[in-house]
This record gives structure tokens, C-alpha cells and sequence, in this order.
């Protein structure tokens, strides 16, 4: 690698480098572990002159002494609160809060709405095999963002079952939480359990994403 670069010289001092680098990487649990720029002096010295290390937070309990270097002050009080919670919550510039379960279904319902003339809030995933305990935090989560106007929760039961989703919005309906317009779609496991439950309730269902889609981006205000 060091000879492709172009570096001349002792290659055995950079190697060492690289390798300290690499170990570094491995034994913090790092997504990402960098050197740059790396110097090279006109006397064959190897100086870090800036370094970047991140680290995965899904690892962050093997590491409980760099947990708490953790600078809560610098990330967005939403984003602090959803992790408390343990989910991957991303807060972003639109007005439409996305509730999902896994991070592809998320990333793929982000995409549809901005497809429709929306605007994504934010990105939420609650997990697999989440209870009706985390679908009523995380709308909790998502509403507490006041540029929220509706909410899209899309399920795809596998793990999840479809019927807990439902009794956590209903747990949100019943306490208060849901004064903007929600609308959801279920497909999987428990899916007819979760349409009865929700049968006549002030949520808006529907057998696509896509219609579910086009229906929040018209109740906020959006092109549909």
C-alpha cells in the first residue's frame, strides 16, 4: 500500500503505524478509524497530524469508559431521548415523522415520501419484535418535534407483530398524544388482529405504502 502511495524511505516504520491504526479500529468497536493527514518529514519521520475515530454505538456497552466521553450536549435532544430508549432515531428538516420496523423498510418509507412531494421529519426504526410499550415511546419521541404535522408508521410483521404496533397507537390515542394525523400501514403477522384493533379509531389505514404515502404528504399540506 505504502509503495502504490508513492513513499519512499523506511516503509517499516508506516507499516507499524498502519497496524497500530488497525488494532485501534478493532479493539474500540470503531466504524470509522482514520489518520489524515499522515506526514511524512524530510527526516523520515511519521507524524499523525489529525486523526478521526467513531465510534458504533451498538457496541458502546463493551466500552463503558468511552460511553462516557459521550457529549450529549452537542447532538439534538430528540436524537438523546430516542437512544435512551434504544432506538435509531435520526432527526432530519421535514415535517413528516416515520415510524418503521427495520432499517431498510425505514430508509425505503423515507424515499417514498420524498417520491410524493413530502418531507421526512425524521428516520425511526423500532426494531424487531418490538411490544406495544416501544411503538407508544416512540411516537412520543417523534410528536415531540414540533415541526411534526402528521405521522406515517409503516409495519411489515415479521418479528413485529402487527397487533402490538396497534395497541401501542392505541395506548398513544387514549393518553392524548396523537393531536396530528397519523396514518399506517400493516402488512405480516398479526396483520388482521392489528386492522380490528384499530377498527374505528381516528387512524387512517391503508393496504399500500404508497397510498399511505400520498395521504400524509396531502393531510400536511404537501404535493400528493
Amino acid at each position: 500500500m505504502a509503495k502504490r502511495a508513492g513513499l519512499e524511505g523506511n516503509l517499516n516504520k508506516l507499516a507499524q503505524v498502519l497496524v497500530a491504526l488497525y488494532r485501534a479500529y478493532e479493539r474500540v468497536d470503531a466504524s470509522i478509524a482514520e489518520i489524515n493527514p499522515l506526514v511524512v518529514t524530510t527526516e523520515g519521520h511519521i507524524v499523525a497530524a489529525d486523526a478521526k475515530i467513531v465510534l458504533d454505538d451498538n457496541a458502546l456497552f463493551r466500552h463503558p469508559d468511552l460511553a462516557e466521553l459521550r457529549e450529549v450536549e452537542a447532538e439534538h435532544p430528540l436524537e438523546v431521548e430516542a437512544s435512551n430508549y434504544g432506538f435509531a432515531y435520526v432527526k432530519l428538516d421535514g415535517n413528516i415523522g416515520i415510524i418503521g420496523n427495520g432499517a431498510g423498510l425505514v430508509m425505503y418509507t423515507l424515499d417514498l415520501v420524498n417520491r410524493v412531494g413530502g418531507r421526512p421529519a425524521n428516520f425511526l426504526d423500532i426494531g424487531g419484535g418490538a411490544k406495544a410499550e416501544v411503538v407508544y415511546n416512540a411516537l412520543k419521541v417523534v410528536l415531540k418535534d414540533p415541526e411534526v404535522k402528521g405521522v406515517f408508521i409503516n409495519i411489515f410483521g415479521g418479528i413485529t407483530r402487527a397487533d402490538e404496533v396497534a395497541k401501542g397507537v392505541i395506548r398513544a390515542l387514549e393518553e392524548g398524544l396523537l393531536t396530528k394525523p397519523v396514518v399506517m400501514r400493516v402488512a405480516g403477522t398479526a396483520e388482521e388482529e392489528a386492522k380490528k384493533l384499530l377498527e374505528g379509531k381516528p387512524i387512517y389505514m391503508y393496504p399500500t405504502s404508497l397510498e399511505a404515502a400520498k395521504a400524509i404528504v396531502a393531510m400536511v399540506g404537501g404535493a400528493a
